[in-house]
């Protein structure tokens, strides 16, 4: 009968932990937070930093709207605000985050009156604007949970709100600090329009799409040529347009002064258009046998005039330096109340602001046979009238970019009203002169707010709508005149911050007004109120004195802004002008702009594409620390793309960051660093080795973290885990882990550096992957005993001797002798000449320079090539690769397999005694 083979599995070292190999993530990490929040993690981690004494870093949070769940750009932003946060609490600053919401604002009211059926008109005011304060405070504790579920840090509780009264009040200080040094007023100009809102809009919130317009060319007939045009035959001034309701406000028609224009003769009639344009036009309108008869210099035309196709009226022609030669007819129909440049050429010529269109976008009674009509409705009317009596000489459609609105999303006009403004050109210089002294991330950041602001001169900050600031002005009712100096400004931020901006709709004028206040220019004691509100973005954009002014753990300017690209012209931008309007320079020192999250093949999400990916659905499936990495692993400087496949490819990643802890916690199951180190000069070379990779690790990712540069970070860890971890150092490691003496100083040795590594790493990974870091240290020997949570520790500062260049060299040509080896032993295996890697022995023909370095580490070698043995052989070496390397043979290990470590050996089966079977380093082990 066969005697039974000794099991010799019981005297191996083999891991052991409860660090368990599945995250599980969306179960696990509820619990990681509610350890966080029952110990509060967070308020130690400041408590600790006050009380050390350390510098602050002050990331201010821009508001995300409260109207909705959280999408994926909000998960984006806030997981790369939260990792900023995080490591500089790492790196030794007190850190404390205070998050906002934007809770005044159009969409709110929308919402209001589509889900209760409100008519905002006839609504009582405080009524109104109490469903939508019930509705702002809903979401943004809606979104508050969805937040802290992706693991952001925050003072949740002193989170900051723009329709508390303590914020209102600060707003109204700031508007009363512009209003003080002439930045505001209220004056008739042409200003974007949404009638679908029924609001002013500012720059800030247009968008701009494609859209079809009306494309039409348009006779007007010459009233008087002033002896420059023929006389013989009608002469008509030819237009193009492609908003053909602007026509009933037609005052003027605009031409170059320094352009050419031709005199054409059409048979019947004579047209004038510019002559670089002439080609063009005749081509268009399809002129037959058309001649120019003379030219005349724009600058001559100035003064002929013409009449209006169906209003009547004589208007002239004037000069205007805005006119092109790129399209159209070189004649350009001038409406001063429905164009930005037409009301500036119209201001400059004194003639009327004619805007005859109502709020919802239905035309006035000015407008004439069209009043009434919707604005779309009367394209189609004019150009059928004009087609009617000959003056439509052709129509057509265009597709061409178009402002919408930010919120409805529907087409804008342009009409001419009187709003309140901020007078940007009053400040733009120093506007200008602080971008400069800020860090944009990236660099192009710079040059797009410096655009922007160079080319704005005023800012429309004024809305007709309820829920919102209102605008802290006053109207005398007998003569009209505007009330509002520094001291009925301070009497309105008293009230706000008592009672809170309703109470504008609860107390009379003359209530909230200081004792005996007059009319300045009549002396009247009889007030009505301002009925328009604050743009939104003056409420956010006011954010940095409101908070981080008033907040006690904060201070200004902010170390950093963070938020999307489009908030170059939003928050980026409405901050910058508030904060240097009052106090001279920028409210931040560096702003970081990240682009928007797309879907896997570049488009933006949308519901009618059916490509919305949303955060709770991201975190059920792969838990937020995958969703954390992710944002990691993209380059944010442009739109950063996301599908299944990619978020695969991430749970992918940190499946193999999990397992190279679980197998480094494994191997710390019986080590106590408080006595189980070996000193760093009596570690195995190899282990010294590792500790070099991980200080260059550190070294490298800490000066990612430091430039913002995400991605290189998630590129340094991964390879790090992946190749120097996994593929290698782990690998070869088992053996002296698993088979020498437990308490041997081979396997502390190796224990010792998985040790540092462990410790080292987990706190390196922490920014990004707090709840499993968390996780990590609770299972890392001695780790509760530093410190209660990874949380409450720093930055890694390692031993400047584990650098060693000369090591790392010398380690580098090992390696490559290693690849080298690697692929002959998988040439062996795929030939069936050997199975496991442990069969084989290998025989290296080496030239001159790799014998001298490679003599006498026949066994470590063997270690590292995870084979039996190794022999040199002085030779003139081989090619491997593309370089000059070893001539590798691989062949049948020399004795027999040791049943304990699978290492082959001549003296297994050699004696006698029950531990004859094993090789010479197993029986010393286990005898």
């Amino acid at each position: 009968m066969q005697e039974k083979a000794a099991d010799w599995s019981s005297t191996l070292n083999l891991p052991r932990t409860d660090f368990p190999m599945k995250g599980n993530l969306a179960q696990r990490e509820p619990e990681i937070q509610r350890f966080w929040y029952d110990h509060h993690i967070y308020e130690k981690v400041l408590a600790q930093a006050q009380k050390m004494g350390l510098p602050s870093f002050i990331l201010h949070d821009g508001p995300p709207y409260a109207n909705g769940h959280i999408h994926m750009g909000h998960a984006l932003n806030k997981s790369l605000k939260d990792i900023v946060v995080r490591y500089k609490a790492l790196r030794g600053y007190f850190t404390p985050y205070v998050h906002g919401w934007d809770t005044h604002g159009l969409p709110i009211e929308v919402q209001m009156i589509k889900e209760l059926g409100l008519n905002r008109k006839e609504s009582d005011p405080v009524d109104f604007r109490r469903h939508c304060r019930e509705y702002a405070l809903r979401y943004a504790g809606v979104q508050r949970q969805e937040i802290q579920r992706l693991g952001v840090w925050g003072l949740w509780d002193e989170s900051y709100y723009t329709l508390k009264p303590e914020y209102e009040a600060a707003q109204i200080g700031i508007f009363g600090a512009m209003a003080a040094k002439g930045y505001i007023y209220k004056d008739l100009k042409a200003v974007y329009w949404c009638p679908t809102c029924e609001t002013a809009l500012a720059e800030a919130e247009i968008e701009y799409h494609d859209h079809r317009s009306p494309s039409i060319w348009v006779a007007f007939p010459v009233d008087d040529g002033k002896g420059l045009l023929p006389t013989d035959k009608p002469v008509d001034i030819v237009i193009w347009t492609t908003t053909p309701w602007t026509l009933p406000a037609n005052l003027a028609i605009a031409v170059h002064p320094a352009a050419s224009y031709a005199v054409v003769d059409r048979g019947e009639r004579y047209a004038v258009v510019a002559a670089p344009l002439l080609e063009q036009v005749i081509a268009d309108l399809g002129w037959q046998n058309a001649t120019v008869s003379k030219e005349v210099p724009g600058r001559q035309l100035e003064g002929v005039t013409y009449r209006h196709p169906f209003m009547g009226r004589v208007s002239p022609v004037i000069l205007g330096e805005h006119v092109t030669m790129n399209q159209g007819t070189g004649c350009v129909h001038t409406a001063p109340g429905h164009g930005l440049e037409d009301f500036v050429v119209g201001k400059k010529y004194g003639l009327p602001i004619l805007s005859p269109v109502t709020e919802d976008g239905h035309f006035t009674a000015e407008a004439g046979p069209f009043a009434g009509l919707s604005l779309e409705e009367g394209n189609k009317a004019i150009q059928q009238w004009l087609q009617e009596h000959g003056a439509l000489l052709r129509a057509s459609h265009i597709d061409h970019s178009y402002p919408h609105c930010w919120r409805c999303k529907n087409p804008v006009i342009f009409r001419a009203t009187r709003q309140w403004f901020a007078s940007v050109a009053g400040f733009r210089q120093q506007a200008l002169e602080a971008i400069d002294g800020v860090q944009w991330i990236p660099g192009w950041g710079r040059e797009r707010i410096h655009n922007m602001v160079a080319e704005r001169s005023e800012w429309c900050i004024s809305r007709q709508r309820l829920w919102g600031l209102p605008i802290p002005a006053f109207y005398c009712r007998d003569c009209g005149e505007i009330l509002m100096n520094p001291q009925t400004i301070e009497a309105v931020q008293r009230l706000f911050a008592r009672e809170g901006s309703d109470a504008w709709y609860t107390h009379e004028a003359e209530e909230i007004l200081p004792p005996q206040t007059a009319c300045p220019k009549c002396g009247s004691r009889r007030f009505r109120k301002e009925t328009d509100i604050m743009d939104v973005w003056f409420d956010s954009g006011s954010s940095h004195a409101a908070v981080l002014r008033h907040w006690p753990q904060l201070s200004w300017p902010a170390d950093l802004y963070l938020e999307g690209s489009d908030q170059h012209r939003g928050w980026f931008q409405s901050s910058l002008l508030t904060s240097v309007a009052v106090y001279g320079q920028a409210p931040y020192r560096a702003v970081l702009t990240h682009g928007y999250v797309v879907d896997g093949e570049g488009r933006a999400m949308s519901k009618s594409l059916g490509n919305v990916i949303a955060p709770d659905q991201v975190i059920r499936q792969v838990g937020a620390d995958v969703v954390r990495l992710w944002v990691t692993s993209v380059d944010y400087s442009d739109d950063v793309r996301l599908s299944d496949a990619i978020l695969k490819q991430v749970a992918e990643v940190y499946r193999r960051l999990r397992n190279t802890f679980r197998f480094v916690l494994g191997n710390l199951y019986d080590f106590d660093p408080r006595t189980d180190r070996v000193p760093y000069e009596d570690l195995e070379e190899i282990d010294r080795w590792a500790l070099d990779r991980l200080f260059r690790l550190v070294q490298q990712t800490q000066e990612a973290l430091d430039r913002y540069e995400f991605h290189v970070f998630y590129h340094a860890v991964h390879n790090f885990c992946a190749v120097d971890l996994s593929a290698f150092y782990l690998d070869v490691l088992k053996d002296r882990l698993y088979v020498t003496k437990a308490d041997g100083r081979l396997r502390r040795s190796a224990q010792t550096a998985l040790y540092e590594i462990a410790h080292t790493l987990v706190r390196v990974i922490e920014p990004v992957l707090p709840h499993t870091a968390e996780e990590i240290w609770q299972h890392l020997p001695g780790a509760k005993e530093e410190a209660e949570s990874v949380q409450l520790t720093f930055w890694p500062r390692l031993p400047v001797a584990y650098k060693d260049d000369d090591l790392a060299n010398r380690w580098e040509t090992y390696l490559s002798v290693r690849r080298a080896v690697t692929k002959a032993l998988e040439q062996a295996r795929g030939a069936g000449q050997i199975g496991n890697s442990l069969e084989a022995r290998v025989v290296l023909e080496l030239d001159e320079p790799l014998i001298k370095a490679l003599a006498g580490k026949e066994q470590m070698l063997a270690q590292i090539f995870i084979v039996s043995q190794v022999e040199l052989v002085q030779g003139q070496g081989g090619q491997s690769g593309a370089e000059t390397g070893p001539q590798v043979r691989v062949e049948r290990a020399l004795g027999s397999k040791c049943p304990r470590c699978w290492q082959y050996a001549p003296e297994v089966g050699q004696g006698e005694g029950p531990l004859a079977g094993l090789c010479a380093r197993c029986r010393a082990v286990v005898g």
